[in-house]
């Protein structure tokens, strides 16, 4: 057997795989869209009617509902296809990163006093990049295209400042939609006619 011959086996059996490859996370989006949507829209509402301090940390349910409700998907993904994919490692660690990077810029803007005047447009822009990131790795131009137009909306809170500080919950459960739950529900489509074509 020659090397051109071992070349073309390798390469036919990669092609094989890649092939076999499943499409994987199409409920993830979700999980972090409709509790971020949710959970701003009651902050919002909280403060609007209430006028109460301890509204402003209403947002922690996001967190609460969102990472057992990922990993639990994440665990079903990983039992239905018996391995992950370097696409599914680097999108996961990306978003971990920004989750990460949300938090430690809240609590520096917390602590420096700073918060109400740009820490929805912070993490409006670290979503809409992890959106537009995400369609680019998977190819998936719907999540590309919204997280650009997230990426705009999150210049809209700095806009919002003083009294008009409650609104900005608004915009960023706006930027929730068209970030996370808009191209969730399309990827969600996409790799249900994927599988069953």
């Amino acid at each position: 057997m020659t090397t051109n011959d071992e070349l073309q086996i390798i390469a036919s059996i990669r092609g094989e795989v890649m092939s076999r490859k499943e499409t994987t996370g199409e409920n993830l989006f979700l999980v972090w869209g409709y509790p971020t949507a949710i959970f701003l829209l009651l902050e919002f509402a909280a403060l609007m009617v209430l006028h109460e301090d301890w509204c402003e940390w209403l947002w922690v349910g996001i967190p609460l509902i969102g990472a057992p409700l990922m990993m639990y998907y994440l665990n079903e993904d990983y039992e239905r296809t018996g391995r992950s994919t370097l696409n599914q490692n680097v999108i996961l660690m990306m978003w971990i990163f920004i989750g990460f990077a949300s938090f430690v810029g809240g609590m520096t803007m917390g602590l420096t006093g700073i918060f109400p005047l740009c820490y929805c447009a912070y993490q409006g822009l670290l979503i809409g990049m992890g959106c537009f990131m995400t369609g680019i790795i998977l190819h998936f131009r719907p999540k590309t295209i919204c997280g650009i137009i997230a990426s705009f909306l999150s210049a809209v809170p700095l806009f919002l400042q003083g009294e008009l500080w409650p609104w900005q919950l608004l915009v960023a459960s706006l930027i929730a939609v068209v970030a996370l739950i808009i191209p969730g529900h399309l990827f969600r489509r996409f790799v249900k006619s994927e599988r069953n074509p």
